[in-house]
């Protein structure tokens, strides 16, 4: 056997380790009614999972986003399932993908059609990579991004293979807060305590 015939079977299982342990994460993950979003492995041994709720799903905690509990369970079956599989790593990080959660599969594009988001493109674009509207279906595999440009509403059409990076934009509604002035409250002013 050649240098290049081992350099290749070692290549290959590189890459069917790699694939294996990126595959029993998943499948952990969904096991236990969570979306995958990420799975990055960084410096010093550091692997970071980033997990989201299903739509329609119950948790045991209400809500529609990841929590602390939801994190605690992934992790604690993550440990096991990773022993298991003999998974080299040192620490385990699970966390919510935050409100400006990344799409990375088709299956989060139809997901979240219809919200806005931020989406960077591979190639620019009439001059411009990073583009911003409300995310719809295109034609056949196709997705539109709608926006205001100046006072006329524009389309721009694109596939997932032209995406460089898209997220959801960020929307933040503190819902004790509506209909009430600062000050209003006795002792409070903004939302501090005098």
């Amino acid at each position: 056997m050649s240098g290049t015939d081992t350099a290749d079977k070692a290549g290959a299982a590189g890459d069917e380790r790699r694939t294996s342990w990126r595959d029993t994460i998943e499948r952990t993950v969904t096991g236990l009614s969570y979306d995958l979003v990420e799975v990055e492995r960084a410096g010093r041994g550091l692997l970071r999972v980033t997990i989201d709720r299903v739509p329609g799903h119950a948790y045991p905690v209400e809500g529609e986003f990841v929590t602390v509990e939801d994190c605690e369970a992934v992790t604690r079956q993550l440990q096991y399932v990773l022993e298991v599989e003999n998974v080299d790593y040192e620490r385990l990080e699970v966390s919510s993908p935050g409100l400006d959660r990344p799409l990375r599969r088709a299956a989060d594009y139809e997901r979240f059609s219809g919200q806005e988001i931020e989406l960077t493109l591979r190639q620019p674009f009439q001059g411009r990579k990073h583009w911003k509207g409300l995310l719809g279906k295109g034609e056949g595999e196709g997705w539109n991004l709608v926006f205001q440009d100046g006072k006329a509403e524009q389309v721009l059409a694109f596939s997932l293979d032209e995406v460089r990076e898209a997220r959801l934009v960020p929307v933040v509604d503190f819902k004790g807060r509506r209909g009430r002035k600062a000050g209003t409250e006795p002792g409070v002013d903004g939302g501090l305590e005098r």
